[in-house]
C-alpha cells in the first residue's frame, strides 16, 4: 500500500492556517476541526505544520497563555515530507524515527494531503480486513476433495 492509497482512503481535506495568525485562533480551529495539525501556508506555499506538540510547548513556554503569539513563533518550519510514492511500511518507520505523528504528502512541490499515524493505522486496518476476508472466501470455495500439497 502507497501513501497515495492512504490518502484516497482517508479524503482530501486539508486545514490550513497562516504564520501571522494567532496561536489562539489556530487552536480554536484544531478544536472545532477536530484535527492534530494544521499546514502553514505563505501563498501557495507550504512553510511550516503546527501540530498540538508545538501548541502545549508554546502554552508551556509562556506560561500558559497564547496571548499575541503569532503561529510563525511555534511552527516547524519546513517540515519532512513524503512522497506519494512511498509504501506504508516506509512510511511508518519515517514516522517513528522522526518522532512525527502528522506528515505532509508532496509531490513535485505540490501539497496533496497531510497522513497522520492514525490514518496510516486504519490504511492498514482496512487492507488487513479485506485480505482476510479473501482468505476465507478462498478456504471456504476450496474444491473439496482437494489435498493440500
Amino acid at each position: 500500500m502507497q501513501v497515495r492509497e492512504i490518502l484516497r482512503i482517508k479524503g482530501s481535506s486539508l486545514f490550513t492556517t497562516s504564520s501571522e495568525a494567532s496561536l489562539t485562533g489556530a487552536v480554536a480551529m484544531m478544536s472545532e476541526l477536530d484535527t492534530g495539525s494544521l499546514v502553514v501556508m505563505e501563498g501557495e506555499r507550504m512553510v511550516g505544520m503546527l501540530t498540538f506538540r508545538e501548541v502545549l510547548a508554546a502554552i508551556a513556554a509562556h506560561q500558559g497563555s497564547t496571548d499575541g503569539v503569532r503561529v510563525g513563533e511555534v511552527m516547524v518550519r519546513d517540515p519532512v515530507t513524503v512522497a506519494p510514492t512511498v509504501e506504508a511500511n516506509e512510511l511508518r518507520r519515517l514516522m517513528v524515527e522522526k518522532h512525527m505523528r502528522y506528515l505532509p504528502v508532496t509531490d513535485g512541490g505540490e501539497l496533496l494531503g497531510v497522513i497522520s499515524f492514525l490514518d496510516v493505522a486504519k490504511a492498514v486496518l482496512e487492507e488487513q480486513s479485506f485480505e482476510n476476508r479473501m482468505l476465507k472466501n478462498y478456504i471456504k470455495n476450496w474444491p473439496e476433495g482437494s489435498a493440500a500439497a
